[in-house]
């Protein structure tokens, strides 16, 4: 009985280092992460199969189209590896099943990724690393640059290693039906960073205020603070988030307008252009 093909530990750190740093490669609105995941494979498909036409027509297997949340959506690809593993070993996989699973994860798993990376860690992170760059001390961008770094890396690993060595069993506590608690509660959570960011790092005021007499005037922030502070604060932060997910803007479009706004307001006297906002 001929021994069983076995991916090495060299070739499955080369797939890795390939995704971390190639997962966006030739990134387009048609292929999104599909060539950074081809790369990440190539590795793996040339050391399973000795025939230069069975790697091409396993390696075509991942040309089909991928998206996902790089950081957790890792565990796909360490999942395909190890199927791959277990397809050389002559395991009834096609390119069908193979696919099928991959498609399968990265939409749940994007999801989950945005909530825990995006939508909770990178905020906290960036909290922290503006509190510690008051006064302009580099330890902010420092603090932020490492340890973004390493959480990142040790993370993705952790994660590779979980979708090979256990397979689709790694991430069934993730995308399962019994993962909708644990999913609505990262939400909330990140909810509640994003509305604490945005309440300590964002101050907008106005400069408007009126003359009627010699006795009376009406400075315009004193009146909406008495009413309700901090509106301009979140008037700004839900036009944002309306002018993205409603009307579909990008974030580009988003901050060039308001760059258009504060530019206007400084015109006709509704922002004070000597304060910092």
């Amino acid at each position: 009985m001929a021994d069983l093909k076995k991916v090495s530990a060299g070739a499955r750190k080369s797939a890795f280092l390939r995704w971390i740093y190639g997962n966006l490669t030739c990134f387009s609105q048609e292929h999104m992460q599909t060539f950074g995941y081809l790369a990440a494979m190539l590795p793996v498909v040339d050391e399973l199969y000795d025939n230069d036409e069975d790697k091409v027509k396993y390696l075509s297997t991942y040309r089909t189209f991928f998206n996902t949340e790089p950081q957790i959506g890792t565990m796909v690809v360490g999942l395909t590896v190890g199927l791959e593993e277990a397809r050389a070993n002559g395991e009834p996989l096609d390119d069908d099943t193979i696919n099928g699973i991959r498609a399968g994860l990265m939409g749940p798993l994007a999801g989950l990724g945005d909530s825990i990376i995006v939508g909770t860690f990178i905020p906290i992170l960036l909290g922290i690393a503006l509190g510690l760059s008051t006064g302009g001390s580099v330890l902010g961008p420092l603090f932020y640059i490492i340890v973004w770094n390493l959480a990142m890396y040790f993370g993705m690993k952790f994660a590779f290693d979980q979708g090979y060595e256990l397979g689709g069993s790694a991430v069934e506590a993730l995308v399962g039906p019994q993962s909708a608690a644990l999913r609505d509660s990262i939400v909330m959570v990140g909810t509640m960073v994003i509305g604490a960011v945005a309440a300590t790092w964002i101050n907008i005021t106005t400069a408007l205020s009126f003359q009627f007499s010699a006795d009376s005037g009406l400075v315009l922030q004193d009146t909406l603070d008495s009413i309700f502070p901090k509106f301009l604060n979140i008037f700004f932060v839900w036009l944002c988030w309306y002018l993205m997910t409603k009307r579909k803007m990008s974030p580009t479009v988003v901050m060039g307008l308001l760059v258009v706004v504060a530019l206007v307001g400084v015109l006709l006297g509704f922002f004070d252009p000597g304060l910092s906002y």
